[in-house]
Order: C-alpha cells, then sequence, then structure tokens
C-alpha cells in the first residue's frame, strides 16, 4: 500500500499526465481568463519548463554536464513540470471560490509538486539537487505566471464543466501509464552528440573519485 502511494504520487509528475492536461488548461483558460494573453503566458509557461529540463538532461546525457560533487545529472522534469502546473491549475479550477478557500485550493497546488519531488527521492530516481532545483524552476515559472494574473478576472466554473475539465486527467491517472520521455531524450542526446551511449549517473561519480 506504501509503495502504491509513492508511484501514485510520483505519476502527478509524469509527462503522460502533464502534458495532456496542460493543452485543456490552456483552452480553458483562453475560455475563462479576461485577460486574452493569458492563454499564452500560460504556453510560454509550460513550455519553458519543458524546455529547461531537456537541455539540461540533453547536456549530461550527451555531453557529461553536470557535477558530481552535488550529484546532478540535470532538473528533475517530474519536479520542475508538476511545480509549473498544479499551482495555476488549482489556481484555475477555484475560481468560484474565495478568500480562504481559494487560498487552500492555490496552497494544494503548491503542495502536490513537494509531495511529488518527495516521491522521486524515495524511489531513487533523482538526487536531492535535482529535485530542489526542479521545484525552484518550477515554482518560479508558476508564480510568475499567477502574479502576471493578478488583474485578470476568471469565469467561474459549473459543476458539469469541471467534471468534463477533469475527465481526461482522471483517465489518465487512472490507467497510469508512464510517459517514455527518459528512453526518447537519452536516444537524442546520443545522436546530437555522436557516441555510442549516454552518460550515466556513476560515470559522472567517477570523475569525483
Amino acid at each position: 500500500m506504501y509503495w502504491q502511494i509513492i508511484h501514485t504520487l510520483t505519476y502527478f509528475g509524469d509527462s503522460m499526465l502533464l502534458i495532456p492536461t496542460a493543452a485543456i488548461m490552456a483552452i480553458l483558460i483562453a475560455w475563462k481568463n479576461s485577460n486574452p494573453r493569458a492563454v499564452w503566458y500560460w504556453i510560454v509557461a509550460f513550455c519553458a519548463a519543458g524546455a529547461i529540463v531537456s537541455l539540461s538532461k540533453i547536456a549530461f546525457l550527451g555531453f557529461g554536464i553536470g557535477s558530481a560533487r552535488y550529484n546532478f545529472t540535470g532538473f528533475s522534469g517530474h519536479s520542475a513540470m508538476s511545480a509549473t502546473l498544479w499551482p495555476v491549475m488549482l489556481w484555475l479550477l477555484s475560481a468560484r471560490l474565495t478568500g480562504f478557500w481559494r487560498g487552500v485550493a492555490v496552497g494544494t497546488g503548491y503542495l502536490i509538486p513537494l509531495l511529488v519531488g518527495a516521491s522521486r527521492l524515495i524511489l531513487h530516481y533523482h538526487s536531492h539537487s535535482e529535485v530542489i532545483t526542479g521545484l525552484l524552476l518550477g515554482f518560479t515559472l508558476s508564480t510568475a505566471f499567477l502574479v502576471s494574473q493578478r488583474g485578470s478576472q476568471l469565469k467561474t466554473f459549473s459543476i458539469s464543466q469541471l467534471c468534463v475539465a477533469l475527465l481526461l486527467p482522471l483517465l489518465l491517472l487512472s490507467h497510469g501509464r508512464i510517459a517514455t520521455t527518459q528512453q526518447f531524450l537519452q536516444r537524442l542526446s546520443v545522436e546530437i552528440a555522436g557516441i555510442d551511449h549516454p552518460w550515466t549517473r556513476s560515470d559522472l561519480l567517477k570523475l569525483q573519485q
């Protein structure tokens, strides 16, 4: 039961869930936000997170650019992407709430990525430096987006609209299919760098010895 909970938490940062959810959010922001530029701000924020994470991983996997001292091989994608998405998602869906309860909703959006980051550490997928920097990257982008929306007005969602908006994310959560982003980046990095195999964490740590 414990490990099932941990794997469920880590799935809240998986690209298979987050990319379709981010696309749905873009549609909802364009529909419900009074600021016509808001949807472009969101697209830039989410794509920037993905691009920065991918570049950091390609830099390591293809060229060995990392830090043995801090055990850093690139930003944790699960941490960064979840920290970019969930605060904005909960802000968007809590439009009908006011005051304290909306603060609770948005606070939950900030809590979920922290749990995702913790799950990545428990499962030994990332080092502390990778999770912390990933969270900082994602929280910076999501907070910048939310700050940019302080003067905008959100139309509230009806219950039926909320159900439709959450249908695909809930289906993806129930299915639990994992994205193959890491494998794709490994193959891409090898092609770009012209090497036989991608760099690994053990290769990096050997340099410290």
